[in-house]
């Protein structure tokens, strides 16, 4: 997932000649993950798409790690972060294990002298504050406050922001981010109890084409150093292409939320997911309707999984002096649940307008210093009657 697309020129057989009014050959190339067994794209460019002019500096951008191995709960500030001009020297992460990283974000300024590509993880990019335009080599994107832009790895893009105020909370995977394959059937297709359907993810439609030369300077995320490549060629240079990787978007607001006569267990709101971690949708909702039912959550504990849950609006019920902008990190190996009150609270409720993304790994989650300077050091106590 997603599903299959096709946008501009293509010819109408995979690998064979196309050429241009002037009778010189197009250069195609395919564009796939997992060698050639997972998702691909197959491109067609106005110029050789491997034209390396110069390889400038390198330098890293790696996390320093303030707590490797924490079993104590967090609440981070998020909206501290302090706002920078440049988009990639604006992401600061947060945390962080072997399969993925989370990054808050609150860019000023586009991208305006460079191109980035990042070649060690698909980007999840969701939208709390900002609107934009999304500028790809296989299409553009507009983007506004609740979308979800998913970037698969290896796409050159540049980010275009409306005004200076924009936060954004990015999910960096070193695995592929699927949709749920419980809501597909063998075809791909997302079935009928699926909380979203085709029809609601957004797919590029604006293709930018220039056949130009000259010196384009990409910044290459590998191994988490940036590498300055200056390429002979614009990197916007495709004339068409069709198949399944490509970058699209999806509003949380088009998340239909599952309920039922009891409390519903975090699943029924996956989003998006990885053999490593999920990522779950928290949509306005009715409450449970069984007439002695508690809407609150019941405790639980995390004994497989690190939880992370990033709020972005409205009140949300189990939890205690909570703004928008916070992370709560749970780590695995100790229970959590509802703050003194809220259970009570919930009763007799039959809604919530809460609006929050939920993130839960596979393997535990290392705090980095960034984390440290937005932390509630004593978040872990407020369970306390």
């Amino acid at each position: 997932m997603p599903f299959y697309h096709k946008l501009g020129n293509i010819p109408h057989k995979r690998h064979i000649q196309f050429r241009k009014p002037d009778g010189s050959l197009y250069y195609e190339q395919l564009f796939g993950t997992i060698g050639f067994d997972g998702m691909s794209t197959n491109s067609y460019h106005e110029q050789r798409p491997t034209q390396v002019k110069e390889i400038k500096k390198q330098y890293s951008v790696a996390p320093k790690i303030a707590l490797k191995n924490n079993l104590k709960s967090y609440r981070l500030k998020g909206f501290q972060v302090k706002p920078e001009n440049d988009f990639l020297e604006s992401r600061k992460t947060v945390l962080i294990n072997s399969d993925c990283a989370i990054i808050l974000a609150a860019p000023k300024q586009s991208t305006e002298n460079y191109f980035y590509k990042n070649t060690d993880a698909d980007e999840l990019i969701f939208i709390h504050k900002g609107t934009g335009k999304l500028r790809t080599m296989l299409g553009n994107l507009d983007f506004k406050y609740g979308d979800y832009l998913l970037v698969p790895r290896g796409i050159i893009y540049k980010i275009d922001f409306d005004t200076e105020d924009n936060r954004l909370f990015i999910v960096e995977s070193r695995r592929p981010i699927y949709t749920p394959k419980r809501y597909r059937n063998w075809f791909g297709q997302l079935l009928e109890h699926s909380p979203f359907c085709e029809r609601d993810i957004r797919q590029p439609q604006e293709l930018e084409t220039y056949n130009e030369s000259g010196e384009f300077l990409i910044k290459v995320k590998k191994q988490d150093d940036i590498i300055e490549m200056v390429y002979a060629s614009h990197p916007f240079d495709v004339i068409g292409y069709d198949g399944y990787n490509y970058p699209y978007a999806f509003s949380i607001h088009d998340f239909e939320p599952i309920t039922g006569r009891i409390h519903q267990p975090p699943p029924v709101h996956q989003t998006f997911e990885t053999d490593a971690f999920v990522v779950c949708s928290f949509v306005p909702r009715l409450y449970d309707y069984h007439p002695q039912s508690i809407p609150a959550p019941y405790n639980h504990s995390n004994i497989d999984s690190d939880e992370v849950l990033y709020y972005v609006d409205g009140d949300f019920m189990s939890r205690n002096d909570v703004d928008a902008g916070h992370i709560s990190l749970h780590p695995a190996g100790i229970p959590h649940g509802p703050h003194p009150g809220a259970a009570e609270r919930s009763i007799g409720k039959t809604k919530t307008d809460e609006l929050a993304v939920m993130v839960d790994t596979f393997k535990p989650l290392m705090v980095t210093e960034e984390a440290m300077k937005i932390a509630d050091d004593s978040y872990h106590k407020s369970w306390l009657e």
